[in-house]
């Protein structure tokens, strides 16, 4: 794995051993930057369930202000911090390692501007997750939150949680979903043009 461009392009990012991390294949994380990367400069970005934090990293390679990385596994906090000490992020950076719906609590930030969420398809963490973001005030009308999820996913659920699915971006086995907190003023409004 490796970073695909910006300020640490090309350096190698170790993973932990083991199938209990499932890393973000570079195509799949290029394809996604390249949607995003206008939208990066300056922001702050929530890698959750960062597994190796390849994400975030990519995301402080292309101009993120500051980057949050919460993962629960040691060996997963272990490469997270050896990958940030070898592309010289470690300043721009907090690694929380904790549950991630704790750890949602502990982030005080006037607003994050990208959240990428990436649980363990199975987990049944996605809907607990979103429904701890739609909780907290950092997430605005402005936050953009992605989530990774299998093709199959039901995500029903989103609108309850006042969120709308603003796009999606599906490959082989899995896919991207955009989503935004609903506008108060405008329930239906579509926001789209902003991704």
């Amino acid at each position: 794995m490796r970073v695909i461009a910006g300020s640490a392009r090309r350096l190698l990012l170790v993973t932990p051993e083991g199938t209990d991390t499932r890393p973000t294949q570079d195509r799949i994380k290029e394809t996604l930057f390249n949607m995003i990367h206008t939208q990066i400069p300056g922001t702050v970005f929530l890698d959750l369930c960062a597994g190796s934090g390849g994400i975030g990293i990519e995301a402080l390679s292309r101009g993120a202000r500051r980057a949050y990385f919460v993962e629960n596994r040691q060996d997963a906090v272990k490469c997270i911090q050896e990958n940030l000490h070898r592309t010289h992020f470690e300043e721009a950076s907090v690694v929380l390692k904790q549950d991630v719906l704790n750890a949602i609590m502990n982030i005080h930030e006037k607003q994050a501007d990208l959240i990428y969420i990436d649980p363990p398809y199975e987990s049944g963490l996605q809907k607990k997750i979103l429904a701890r973001l739609a909780s907290v005030p950092y997430v605005t009308e402005e936050s953009v939150i992605i989530l990774e999820t299998a093709l199959d996913a039901d995500l029903s659920f989103t609108e309850r949680l006042g969120f709308i699915v603003e796009r999606e971006k599906r490959y082989k086995t899995n896919e991207h979903v955009f989503l935004r907190r609903k506008a108060v003023h405008d329930e239906g409004s579509d926001l789209s043009g902003k991704l």
